[in-house]
């Protein structure tokens, strides 16, 4: 089985999050989207987030009536902070019988070469990237690579950072999120 791994905070999880996965799911040669739900991503200060088993919580939510995508909650249990080649190897080892690829949006291409061992996961895994409106470019060498596969999808400008801040001033985000995640952010209180 080949599995796409949509790592994130999901603090909250919206409706881009899973525009993208579901055109990712449909539109290649995954098999199933996992949002691995990321407790402390080295380039973000950890206090910002919401308990890694509410964020886990939400996306199962949010995932729960698509049968190809899955809450994962593996990198819980890994040491901090986590770093994708850890999660990858960590993985391979668990599933020896699934292929694991990571997705990222164009934008964190221009920022792979920075990542911890990225020529080991280039080397290993197939990269499946989704297009975003960001500056700078991809580097020349990524650019067109036969392990890097870019996949026709809408450019989602929602960020959970804007939910947060719009929940905090008081405004109504419902339609950014998946409903029962919005009913389960509302009871708890969320963000405000």
């Amino acid at each position: 089985m080949n599995i796409g791994l949509y790592f994130g905070s999901f603090n909250p999880i919206h409706i881009g999050h899973l525009v993208i996965a579901n055109q990712m799911v449909e539109n290649s040669d995954l098999d199933q989207i996992w949002f691995v739900v990321t407790p402390h991503n080295p380039f973000k200060k950890k206090n910002t987030l919401l308990d890694n088993f509410q964020r886990l919580e939400m996306v199962y939510l949010a995932t729960k009536d698509y049968v190809k995508l899955k809450p994962s909650d593996i990198e819980f249990n890994l040491p901090q902070p986590n770093y994708t080649i850890n999660t990858l190897t960590y993985l391979k080892e668990k599933y020896p019988s699934h292929v694991f690829s990571p997705i990222m949006g164009e934008d964190n291409l221009k920022g792979f070469h920075k990542w911890k061992n990225y020529e080991l996961i280039l080397e290993q895994h197939n990269i499946y990237v989704y297009p975003r409106i960001s500056e700078g470019v991809v580097e020349t060498r990524f650019d067109g690579h036969e392990k890097i596969h870019k996949v026709e999808a809408p450019i989602m400008e929602i960020s959970s950072t804007l939910i947060r801040n719009a929940i905090k001033e008081g405004k109504n985000v419902k339609p950014l999120l998946p409903e029962n995640v919005w009913e389960y952010l509302d009871e708890m209180n969320f963000y405000r």
